[in-house]
């Protein structure tokens, strides 16, 4: 069995986990590559159709090219899509620097959507290598029902034994992809022949690494106009995935307020 090939086997295995113990379910799609790998999983897990729905938590603010993407393979692939738009800036704290501001309002979506359609779980497309915050994550993280998350009481997780409940009024999300690395998502998209957006591959020297918001989210110095070029860079690069992201540049602790209220 190849690495790719563990790395496929555990996610599908957490996958069918969360389906067999939650209800309802959802799993969060940012139309992002790491999003992309999560939907291709869960349609090799239950035999080509997605059983729960795709939610996209919408700002109005995505690429255009992120919108275009969305609408044409949630038709493709046959997902039940949920895009529901995200609270106004306005409602959201503002003690945090602007771009962290912006990037709650999916923290504020994800809140009301969980009320809304009453999920016991979420699927969430995070890496523990993305992130040093992200690190500390479990696969299967119990969430009170404000969403909010305290890195120091999680359970314990020996022999792929995950929480199975939800907390009362909480819910619980679910992270196949946290063993993965941005090396093997990019490796695993080339075997399987996943399609992303665009905007991953460079034009004019730029690319965009990782995707967020218009305003928040800027491209990098890349000449990676392929997968093969994409994945070479990646090899060879030690500047952080989420240098393009503004608000990793902003105070300090401002990422770490956001995943504790609830951030992805």
């Amino acid at each position: 069995m190849s690495a790719l090939d563990a790395l496929e086997h555990q996610s599908i295995y957490i996958l069918r986990e969360a389906f067999r113990h939650f209800s309802p379910l959802a799993m969060l799609w940012s139309i992002g590559k790491d999003s992309g790998v999560m939907v291709h999983l869960a349609r090799k897990a239950f035999f080509g159709r997605m059983p729960f729905p795709a939610m996209h938590l919408d700002t109005g603010a995505e690429f255009p090219e992120v919108y275009a993407f969305r609408d044409r393979y949630a038709k493709e692939w046959g997902l039940e899509l949920i895009a529901d738009p995200c609270p106004p800036l306005e409602g959201i704290d503002p003690t945090l620097p602007p771009a962290s501001r912006f990037a709650a309002r999916k923290t504020a979506g994800l809140k009301e959507a969980v009320a809304r359609y009453g999920l016991k779980a979420v699927i969430v497309g995070i890496r523990r290598d993305e992130q040093a915050t992200r690190a500390k994550e479990r696969v299967f993280s119990p969430r009170v029902d404000t969403g909010d998350w305290d890195y120091r009481d999680q359970p314990a997780e020996f022999w792929d034994l995950y929480a199975d409940r939800a907390p009362d009024g909480g819910h619980v999300r679910v992270h196949p992809l946290l063993h993965w690395t941005e090396l093997d998502i990019w490796r695993y998209t080339q075997r399987e022949g996943i399609p992303v957006v665009p905007l991953y591959f460079a034009q004019g020297g730029r690319r965009f690494r990782s995707l967020g918001e218009i305003g928040i989210t800027n491209p990098i110095d890349s000449d990676a106009a392929d997968l093969d070029a994409i994945i070479a860079e990646l090899a060879a690069t030690r500047t952080e995935e989420r240098a393009g992201r503004a608000m990793d540049h902003e105070s300090e602790d401002a990422f770490e307020r956001l995943r504790n209220a609830g951030y992805m």
